[in-house]
């Protein structure tokens, strides 16, 4: 069975906090504090993730094969307001060995498409300067808007927001 990306249900919620755990642990080590790593438990954040798609605020997507999920995305109405922009990536998670497979970008273009469709015309996402996912979305043609400062775990972080301010032009 090839990769594919489907809508997430509630039944999903583990194995999104799975990934979740498990991309923040590769991704952020050496950056946030490792205890505060260590201290993230799949249980807790899948109770979280299953109220989240349980509300139906925001759209989330899963990219699994035959050995199951390895990748999600959710996005929606922007959370913090900033001129010009309406919608907001707000996480997107591959597991190590499935980054730079090109399901990242598909995990975005269907959200996109799906933002489209809900009336959305931009979008932001907020990336800690530090994470290599920065490339990412500038490859896909997000501009840097501005940044802040973030604590996570104790460790002061540079957090940056990055837009697409034309939907229709960006995918």
């Amino acid at each position: 069975m090839a990769a594919r990306i489907r809508r997430a249900n509630r039944e999903d919620a583990a194995a999104i906090a799975r990934v979740q755990v498990a991309s923040w642990r590769t991704t952020y080590a050496g950056l946030i504090p490792k205890s505060f790593l260590a201290a993230m438990q799949a249980e807790e954040r899948a109770r979280q993730w299953d109220l989240l798609i349980e509300a139906g605020k925001d759209v989330f997507f899963v990219a699994e094969d035959e050995r199951g999920v390895f990748g999600f995305i959710s996005g929606g109405p922007i959370r913090e307001a900033l001129a010009g922009y309406d919608a907001e990536l707000h996480t997107i998670y591959l597991l190590r060995e499935r980054q730079g497979s090109g399901i990242g970008r598909l995990l975005v273009e269907t959200l996109v498409r799906d933002l489209r469709a809900g009336g959305f015309r931009s979008m932001v996402v907020w990336v800690l300067a530090q994470n290599p996912a920065v490339q990412f979305y500038e490859r896909l043609g997000a501009i840097e808007i501005s940044r802040r400062d973030v604590d996570i775990g104790g460790a002061l972080l540079d957090d940056r927001v990055m837009g697409w301010p034309d939907l229709s032009l960006s995918f």
